[in-house]
C-alpha cells in the first residue's frame, strides 16, 4: 500500500497548479490593469482633442446662449463638463484624493506664438498640485492644453509595477497645442 501510495500520479497537477496558480492569477490582472490603463489613457487623449478642436475653431466664444440670446463663453466648468462628458465611462470626475480632484487640467493661451509656450512638468515631490488654469485666448493665440487624471491602481502587489506616483496611482497625461483660428472679426494671422 505504502509503495503504491509513493508512485501515484493522480492529482498532481491539481497541485503543480495551485503552487503556480497565485503567479498566473496576479500576472493576468497586471495585464488588465494595464490594458485598462492604456485604454483609459487614450480615451483622455481623444477628449483633449476633440476639445482643443472646439478652442481652436472658436466654438468656444459662444459656447451657450443666454436667455436674452447672447453668446456665453465656454468656462472653466464647461470645459471641466465637456472633458467628463468623454471619458465619464472609465473616468469619476467627482472622485478626490487627499482633498484634490482627480481631473486636473491647465489651458494656457501664448500670444507671442510657440516661443514663448512652456511646458514644463507640473508634478511636485512626485504628485500632482491642484491646477485651475483656464485662458483659452483669443483668435491666433497659441494654446497648449494639457488635461491630467490620477488613476487609482487597484491591482494588489502589482502597485511596484503599474504605479508612476504617490498614493499608488498612475499618472494619465494627455495634451494638445494649436494655434487658434482667425476666427470673427480677424483677417489673418
Amino acid at each position: 500500500l505504502a509503495r503504491r501510495f509513493r508512485r501515484g500520479e493522480k492529482g498532481s497537477a491539481a497541485i503543480e497548479f495551485a503552487m503556480v496558480a497565485p503567479m498566473f492569477f496576479a500576472l493576468l490582472l497586471g495585464i488588465m490593469q494595464a490594458g485598462i490603463i492604456f485604454f483609459a489613457q487614450e480615451t483622455l487623449q481623444n477628449a483633449v482633442f476633440d476639445i482643443g478642436r472646439m478652442i481652436r475653431t472658436g466654438e468656444n466664444q459662444c459656447f451657450t446662449t443666454d436667455s436674452n440670446g447672447i453668446c456665453q463663453a465656454m468656462t472653466q466648468d464647461d470645459f471641466r463638463n465637456q472633458v467628463c462628458a468623454k471619458v465619464s465611462a472609465l473616468m469619476s470626475c467627482t472622485a478626490s484624493l487627499n482633498g484634490a480632484s482627480l481631473l486636473q487640467f491647465d489651458v494656457k493661451a501664448y500670444p507671442a506664438g510657440f516661443a514663448g509656450a512652456t511646458n514644463g512638468s507640473p508634478l511636485v515631490d512626485n504628485d500632482l498640485p491642484p491646477l485651475n488654469t483656464f485662458d483659452p485666448g483669443s483668435a491666433c493665440n497659441v494654446v497648449l492644453i494639457r488635461v491630467f487624471y490620477k488613476w487609482p491602481i487597484q491591482a494588489p502587489g502589482l502597485n511596484w509595477f503599474l504605479t508612476n506616483m504617490a498614493n499608488h496611482s498612475h499618472l494619465l497625461a494627455a495634451a494638445t497645442a494649436f494655434r487658434n483660428e482667425p476666427y470673427g472679426a480677424v483677417a489673418g494671422c
